[in-house]
């Protein structure tokens, strides 16, 4: 007989991350294209010196970097394994069994994941025809057993990003006990001026916290480290659930180093949105309905086709990530590997056509 484990676990979702397989071109995880930052390889190595020492538990040296890269109090800010070690660390700060956490769907795989682990119930609001988050929806599934919202923007997998005026309203209707987190794991893609930026609402609502990352444009995916920014009480809440030591020393530096280095990660984030737009307007152009997107991959509503669609782009060499039954999600990569990826798709709409 084996020891008896939570039934809850039963049938909670494994993350399913993007295939990797050797010799195809890997579009199928959000990375960056892009090696690390300029120093931060030769910073990263310099500390693997040090790797008979724990790290520095509250990791102050980038907590104040951080702070002075942002302009918030460092006492706003909690560091983690990734923005999913930091989003499980919230989750397990406010919901707890009977708790109920509203999130949209499709969005982030992790969302019903973190939920159900902490015992909380899952409610799933649906997107928008158009694969955005419906706010005035989502607002309207708030209870009086609701504890944390969860509001992607951009949302992954399909791209769509919030309005700063739609957001705000959306606030406008949450309790202020109920807490809201902002996913802005692809914040630096954005390039719509109308579309939200946390740190300009912060300060006006107490219930508002801003989940990032160092994974996506800083180009860090590989050493976990993420951060969320929210007011004192809650911002301690996260740090009493953080894996003690979680965040490495290796990940300390590196992301000290990526934050010193500014000018670089916007100028390799220019050149993947401007990859972004041309993939796009390909796609649209060979017939595609392909959703607005700020983030740094497109999203093609594939329906029952969605594993034939993967499966087309596996034998062409091509990973991309499937969400059965609903779409593709199509990271964006370099030059030659985008136009292999629209080479594939036009094969592949030209042969649904002709069918």
């Amino acid at each position: 007989m084996y020891p008896r484990i939570r039934p809850v676990l039963d049938d909670i979702p494994v993350y399913t991350p993007g295939k990797a397989l050797s010799g195809l071109v890997k579009l199928s995880s959000n990375e960056n294209p892009f090696p690390p930052l300029p120093g931060v390889l030769e910073r990263a190595t310099a500390a693997a010196t040090n790797l008979h020492r724990y790290p520095d538990l509250a990791a102050t040296e980038l907590t104040a970097e951080l702070a002075r890269h942002l302009s918030v109090p460092a006492e706003t800010l909690a560091v983690g394994t990734g923005s999913v070690g930091v989003l499980q660390q919230i989750v397990q700060s406010v919901a707890q069994l009977g708790d109920e956490v509203v999130y949209p769907w499709r969005s982030f795989e992790a969302y019903p994941i973190v939920t159900r682990i902490a015992g909380a119930t899952q409610v799933e609001v649906p997107l928008t025809p158009a694969a955005a988050l419906d706010l005035p929806a989502m607002a309207d599934a708030v209870t009086e057993r609701t504890k944390l919202v969860l509001v992607c923007s951009p949302n992954n997998p399909t791209g769509p990003a919030v309005r700063r005026a739609e957001f705000s309203d959306f606030l406008g209707r949450i309790p202020e006990d109920v807490l809201v987190v902002l996913d802005e794991a692809y914040v630096e893609f954005v390039r719509d001026p109308e579309v939200v930026n946390g740190l300009d609402l912060f300060a006006a609502h107490a219930n508002l916290c801003l989940l990032r990352t160092f994974s996506k444009a800083y180009g860090l995916a590989g050493l976990r480290v993420g951060y969320a920014i929210a007011h004192p009480p809650v911002a301690a809440a996260l740090r009493k659930c953080a894996v003690p030591f979680g965040v490495s020393t290796i990940a300390q530096l590196a992301a000290i180093e990526s934050l010193r280095c500014e000018d670089a990660m916007r100028a390799r984030v220019s050149a993947v949105v401007g990859e972004r737009t041309r993939v796009r307007s390909g796609l649209i152009e060979q017939g595609w309905q392909v959703p607005e997107t700020e983030a740094n991959f497109v999203w093609l509503p594939l329906a029952g086709r969605t594993g034939d669609f993967a499966a087309a782009c596996q034998r062409s060499g091509l990973l991309v990530r499937p969400y059965a039954p609903d779409g593709c999600r199509v990271t964006i990569g370099g030059p030659a590997e985008n136009d292999l990826f629209l080479r594939v798709a036009a094969e592949w709409r030209s042969s649904e056509v002709a069918a």
